[in-house]
């Protein structure tokens, strides 16, 4: 699909979705529409842009060129010079930026209600809310307007936001992706995220956006050979979770167990102590050094635009006396050893992302004590210093339920590797350009799909060479009666959300349907409308498309 017609139809689901919350600026159409033609024409040309047309949000504490940046404060707004290197590196692989996302003001808030522009709903249930601070970010990945959002992670952002809105959330190790450009809340611990509705789609973006670390690698414990070491919380230690969330929990785990993963139950004690000192003690002092100054003067101004949530518990950490940080940071450091002492040669710690979803009214209710419960197991992460990654795992009374994968710093690519075990695996059949090392094969890749085998279909199939851009076959089922063929194919596994892609990405005159294999079995596979065979050259008798490519080029291609 072109990047003319990615962006054309985001415009269209904008106006259709009706969820203004989502944007602090969107770009207008015109501007972008250009964008995507340059796009195109760079494609068309030859130039390889792996992200091309890929339609990508900003949270709006991120510097975009040509956008404010407010962090949810018209007040604070200012125009930076370029992106952030996370936003410029992804433009430069041909992502395409649509515009700046609503948050909970100043990154403060795992709720998403704590902004001037309104809250954000939940994109399955508007009663609900989405999740902070990342909000706006994630509901414009989940109700398929951008490919892909970046947010940031200081307690949970990047993760609790994809949990209730049934997306992908990589929170990375810390300075793997620059935080330079960004609007920082506590700037020792912040990170740059990335929201998508695929794992092989987060994980491909941040491969982009991450630059060698300045940061010593850590000794990271040499790794015996075996099946994935999963620890996992007793649930007398996972505290009040929403009603069906225990047994969900349960039923990620079995499904890490039938993978053949090991796994074993830990302490989640230090874990949860330190989650509750994030804000509960003096570490929130560094969202004042940010702000503070700011947000002062502007109460002094009379407060206009300030979410007064937001402005009390920063106002409140400028009194915390410089001991307690010590004090905090001794305690922490115990906390800490104890913690990966607990998580010992396990390549994870399995987790609930929140323990609960509350609903717009429960958290105006009591806005701090639903914060508060929602960072229960994401809040220690950045104060341990380690890597995350939040997969959706199943629904729960209509609703998106979600888990997370913690370990060590800059085991990102090994934490992702553990959550495919999570998503759902469906197969497809490919007979022509999806093919190994044929021009459409990177789109299944980006997509996660995995190579399971090269076999044939049952004789009952003909192959046609259509005239399409790029060249591809039309494979058509004819029966026993007109005489098929054994025709080449290949078998691939990919997310269940991917082949969901790629069917709304097919163009005509291809179409989905069951094709059965030689060995009897059926898979959905590729296959082509009869309108389309008028003119078309016959190649059953080479037996597959790589064959018909050979017989008129070396190369094959």
């Amino acid at each position: 699909m072109s990047a003319v017609t990615r962006v054309q139809r985001a415009y269209a689901r904008i106006e259709a979705t009706d969820r203004p919350e989502l944007w602090i600026d969107l770009r207008p159409q015109a501007e972008v529409d250009q964008e995507a033609r340059t796009i195109d024409e760079r494609v068309a040309a030859g130039e390889h842009l792996p992200l091309a047309g890929k339609l990508l949000a900003a949270k709006g504490n991120i510097d975009v060129a040509g956008l404010k940046t407010t962090a949810g404060c018209p007040a604070y707004a200012y125009t930076p010079e370029g992106d952030a290197p996370a936003v410029a590196r992804l433009r430069a692989a041909g992502a395409i930026v649509l515009g700046t996302t609503n948050l909970d003001q100043f990154a403060t808030g795992l709720v998403g209600t704590r902004s001037p522009h309104g809250a954000v709903r939940n994109a399955y249930d508007p009663a609900r809310i989405s999740g902070g601070s990342s909000s706006g970010s994630a509901v414009a990945v989940a109700l398929g307007i951008v490919d892909l959002a970046l947010g940031t992670d200081t307690a949970g952002s990047g993760r609790v936001p994809a949990a209730f809105n049934g997306i992908v959330g990589l929170k990375p190790t810390r300075g793997l992706v620059p935080t330079t450009g960004v609007v920082p809340a506590c700037a020792s611990l912040d990170c740059v995220t990335v929201f998508a509705r695929t794992l092989p789609e987060a994980e491909q973006a941040l491969a982009y956006m991450t630059s060698p670390s300045g940061r010593d690698l850590p000794a990271l414990p040499q790794r015996t050979p075996g099946p994935w070491r999963i620890a996992v919380a007793a649930p007398e230690q996972l505290g009040e979770l929403d009603k069906g969330w225990a047994a969900a929990y349960e039923a990620a785990v079995a499904q890490l167990t039938a993978a053949g993963s090991e796994l074993r139950t830990l302490d989640l004690t230090p874990f949860t102590e330190a989650a509750a000192m994030l804000y509960e003690g003096a570490f929130v002092a560094e969202r004042y050094t940010a702000v503070g100054s700011f947000v002062d003067k502007l109460i002094t101004e009379g407060g206009e635009g300030l979410d007064p949530t937001v402005a009390g518990i920063i106002t409140r950490a400028r009194d915390i006396p410089a001991h307690q940080l010590y004090a905090d940071q001794d305690r922490l450091t115990d906390l800490r050893t104890r913690a990966l002492a607990e998580l010992g040669n396990a390549d994870a710690l399995l987790l609930p992302t929140a323990p609960g979803h509350p609903t717009l009214a429960e958290v105006a209710a009591d806005p701090l004590g639903a914060n508060a419960r929602l960072g229960r197991f994401t809040n220690s992460t950045n104060l341990f210093d380690l890597a995350a990654v939040a997969v959706p795992a199943g629904m729960v009374d209509g609703l998106p339920f979600g888990v997370m994968l913690i370990g060590p710093a800059f085991t990102d690519e090994r934490l992702a590797r553990i959550a495919s075990l999570l998503q759902p695996q469906l197969r497809i059949a490919v007979l022509g350009a999806h093919l190994s090392g044929q021009p459409l094969n990177p789109q299944l890749l980006s997509l996660g799909a995995e190579l399971e085998r090269t076999t044939t279909t049952a004789p009952v199939y003909r192959l046609h060479a259509l005239s399409t851009t790029p060249p591809k076959p039309g494979l058509v089922h004819v029966g026993t009666e007109d005489p098929g063929a054994d025709i080449e194919a290949e078998v691939w596994r990919l997310p269940a959300e991917g082949l969901g892609r790629l069917l709304a990405e097919l163009p005509r005159p291809m179409t989905l349907g069951r094709v059965e294999l030689t060995d009897g079995s059926h898979v959905p596979g590729f296959l082509c409308e009869p309108s389309a065979l008028e003119g078309a050259e016959d190649i059953t008798t080479h037996g597959g498309w790589r064959a018909y490519l050979r017989s008129i080029s070396p190369s094959g291609v």
